[in-house]
């Protein structure tokens, strides 16, 4: 009877470690570049690693994205119906054209569904693009006639918020970028996280605490080992001078920021964890260098991974 128990207990265990090692979420970046190649610019689809139910992280660039993952095999629908019936919803970081154009100009062919983000993205929305002179009403607040194809959601920082049609939740935290807000998400899957953060400023240059208050937020998660990863920006290489950052981040910040970050996890905590580098800004030769730079001061030993447009990643 000993033995049988103690062979339960070992049993038990394995499962448990078993589970905990296993992915928790699916992502399929359909754009993953700052810049001016349209045909690739930030959105992300996120969903659980067992679910069809994906919610997209920003919305700069749709269906080539979604026809990229398809030549891929990711998906073995039509781009159309992966438009249609996959994204569940959107969640937009900030109202620059690089993070929803996408969105846009796909809406005629997209299906009901709602746009989640902080109030002043959605009155852009409202006032700049979903309009009869810029385009056509396809929410269901605004100018009239409304089409009533989207609702808009709107978040309160520092509130969960479950995404409808999915098994997730989101939580938004405000950021700085240069003139405007913008925003994180840490997106809840069970207990397993995943923090994706749009365009932000470093807090030294932006004169403010944003990314300060969000690590103290996500520390406990590092330290229960529940948060998958990190998406976050470097748009430039170190030699783009402070001033002209415009609220974005360099190699330097990037790693000054993770500085901060593992002191309130503790020494050694970050090793291996995952960063997901992303609005990297062409040309080719910027991209080079930024890549170059991280390695070089990556001191904490992050697993750094630049996501490929189309190609599936799992954590």
């Amino acid at each position: 009877m000993r033995v049988l128990v103690n062979f339960l207990l070992v049993f038990l265990f394995l499962c448990r470690v078993s589970a905990f090692s296993q992915n928790a979420f699916k992502i399929v970046p359909l754009g993953v570049k700052g810049g001016i190649d349209e045909s690739n610019l930030s959105a992300y689809m996120l969903a659980p690693a067992n679910s069809s139910n994906f919610v997209c992280l920003d919305a700069g660039t749709l269906h080539f994205g979604i026809e990229k993952a398809v030549e891929k095999g990711v998906f073995k629908a039509p781009a159309e119906q992966v438009l249609r019936k996959y994204i569940k919803g959107y969640l937009i970081s900030h109202s620059h054209l690089d993070h929803l154009s996408g969105l846009i100009i796909n809406s005629p062919e997209d299906t009901t569904k709602n746009i989640y983000a902080f109030s002043d993205c959605i009155e852009t929305f409202k006032t700049r693009y979903f309009t009869w002179k810029s385009w056509a009403n396809f929410a269901d607040e605004g100018e009239t006639p409304q089409l009533k194809k989207y609702h808009y959601k709107v978040l309160i920082p520092g509130n969960e918020t479950p995404i409808e049609n999915t098994e997730m939740s989101v939580k938004a935290f405000p950021l700085s970028h240069s003139n405007l807000t913008s925003s994180a998400f840490l997106v809840k899957s069970q207990d397993r996280y995943i923090l994706y953060l749009g365009d932000t400023g470093p807090d030294e240059i932006e004169k403010g605490h944003n990314l300060e208050l969000l690590w103290q937020s996500v520390a406990p998660l590092i330290k229960e080992k529940k948060l998958k990863a990190i998406m976050i920006e470097v748009s430039f290489p170190n030699e783009q001078p402070d001033k002209t950052l415009f609220g974005h981040l360099t190699p330097h910040w990037l790693m000054k920021e993770m500085d901060d970050l593992e002191k309130l996890t503790g020494a050694g905590s970050l090793k291996g964890f995952n960063i997901v580098v992303t609005h990297v800004k062409p040309p080719q030769s910027s991209i080079g260098r930024i890549k170059k730079q991280l390695a070089t001061e990556n001191k904490l030993q992050l697993n750094l991974i630049y996501p490929q447009q189309g190609k599936p990643i799992e954590f």
